[in-house]
């Protein structure tokens, strides 16, 4: 009985010792956003270790992401009415990733099916962008579609269907670019190791991305005292102005 269960026991222990495990690494713990900031390539990098060091004749691969802090969206579309454009309809998102990257060492959905997909959000279709509700389907596809593409074109969203290299089936690399508009916060870099259509080992590391100089002193003022940051915004606005038409009034 009791060798019984101390087999039972150690199982567990066996069996995490015949799979392979990651061991990743990031090119940078940080990045500081200055005014010159004109974006970033971060680099995320390790090894795959396999039981007894030996690498099968197929390897797995390597499907990296890089995903910035959720955050609540409220997304509006314009139309045409009357030859003006304006706000004709919008759509609320609860929480959606400020940032959202991912490479794979080959196509997602030639990796894994569409379930394993949408439970570790391997890829821009299968973010879980949790809509605001009371809208109809139609009109959160819609929504969910816009969202995409508006991020997409302003490099926050980003897939790279052959962006890990992998090298004798154990190193592996993947180069991501960071945009100068990143919003700041911690983001985590999730590296999966897939075989067979399956999530076999997986490992997490945290990156913080924040301002720092001027632009930290500046944040940080709208951030603990935002009445007064409006007030010395607006106050900067029309001293600007005043001065602006000064000078145009003594050159013409």
């Amino acid at each position: 009985m009791k060798r019984s269960a101390f087999l039972l026991v150690l199982a567990p222990l066996l069996m995490a010792q015949s799979q392979p495990r990651l061991v990743p690494d990031i090119s940078a713990r940080s990045i500081e956003i200055r005014y010159s900031f004109t974006g970033a390539q971060l680099l995320l990098f390790g090894a795959i270790l396999y039981p007894g060091g030996r690498v099968p004749s197929d390897p797995a691969d390597v499907i990296v992401v890089l995903k910035g802090p959720v955050e609540p969206i409220l997304l509006r579309e314009k139309q045409k009415i009357a030859g003006i454009w304006m706000n004709a309809d919008a759509n609320r998102f609860r929480s959606a990733p400020s940032f959202y990257a991912v490479a794979s060492s080959a196509p997602v959905r030639d990796l894994v099916d569409e379930r394993t997909a949408a439970i570790y959000e391997l890829g821009l279709q299968d973010l879980q962008l949790s809509p605001g509700g009371g809208a109809l389907p139609e009109k959160e596809r819609r929504f969910e579609a816009g969202l995409l593409d508006l991020r997409k074109r302003q490099g926050l969203y980003a897939e790279h269907p052959a962006g890990v290299e992998i090298s004798e089936g154990v190193l592996y690399r993947a180069s991501i670019s960071i945009p100068s508009q990143v919003p700041v916060g911690t983001y985590t870099a999730e590296t999966f190791l897939v075989d067979d259509g399956k999530v076999i080992a997986a490992a997490t590391r945290e990156i913080d991305i924040g301002k720092s100089g001027f632009e930290r002193f500046v944040a940080l003022a709208a951030e603990r005292h935002g009445f007064l940051y409006g007030i010395a915004s607006v106050l900067l606005s029309l001293g600007l102005g005043w001065g602006a038409a000064i000078a145009f009034r003594r050159r013409f």
